[in-house]
């Protein structure tokens, strides 16, 4: 088996203001047949592979991918079979790809900060490795998300997100209370054994690049999309 990976941005595509251009999700009141031609090109890009999707709830739930389409309501996705490319949507929260090559087993995951304090992207690793994969073996892409000099929450939520990630909490650029996800998921990933990589910018500093729903609040989602063949 080999592994690929990626993660999208806005750039191109054919969706329209609030949506320019390549947004991928259904759900945020774009034409659909846009996002279909979006999603095509993406599939195009991957050698015409078919995309397995979720309906993303904030939560803890992994399902396992037998077949491209929607699967379910979950926050994260883990599959063993060949030919199916998992996909993870975003607009400021973090998307975590994992793969154990050697094993074949990839994964998926959403998680802004109620995935954070539910510690769903542990709740993957342990599906996966259900499925036969290694912690020591498995790499972790960490895609764009919002960053902690930009993501301003309550002190309720640094508490919560603080007890499973205790480097996420800190402080915006000015001064209010924010947790930093990215750096939080790099962490937890490496208490669970996992090497991490960090991949692309905050989506909320880089409007051209990226969609943000802190900053627009109706806009697209890019996506995290892993696969095997």
């Amino acid at each position: 088996m080999s592994v690929g990976w990626l993660f999208t941005d806005r750039c191109g595509g054919v969706s329209t203001t609030p949506y320019a251009g390549a947004n991928l999700g259904l759900h945020v009141g774009d034409d659909p047949q846009d996002v279909m031609s979006n999603r095509s090109d993406l599939s195009s890009r991957i050698g015409g592979l078919g995309l397995a999707t979720m309906s993303q709830v904030h939560g803890s739930t992994v399902l396992t991918a037998l077949t491209v389409g929607e699967v379910g309501e979950a926050d994260a996705l883990v599959s063993a079979t060949s030919g199916i490319a998992l996909v993870v949507q975003v607009a400021d929260c973090v998307p975590v790809l994992l793969a154990d090559e050697s094993a074949g087993v990839i994964g998926a995951v959403h998680a802004g900060w109620r995935g954070a304090a539910v510690d769903v992207v542990a709740a993957a690793v342990a599906r996966m490795e259900q499925l036969g994969a290694h912690s020591g073996a498995t790499q972790a892409y960490i895609g764009p998300a919002i960053c902690g000099r930009c993501y301003e929450v309550g002190l309720e939520v640094v508490e919560q997100v603080g007890k499973v990630m205790p480097t996420a909490p800190g402080h915006t650029s000015w001064g209010t209370p924010s947790v930093d996800l990215r750096a939080g998921m790099r962490d937890r990933l490496e208490r669970l054994g996992i090497h991490s990589e960090l991949v692309g910018e905050c989506t909320f500093e880089h409007p051209e690049t990226y969609f943000s729903y802190r900053r627009d609040g109706v806009t697209g989602r890019q996506a995290g999309v892993i696969w095997m063949t």
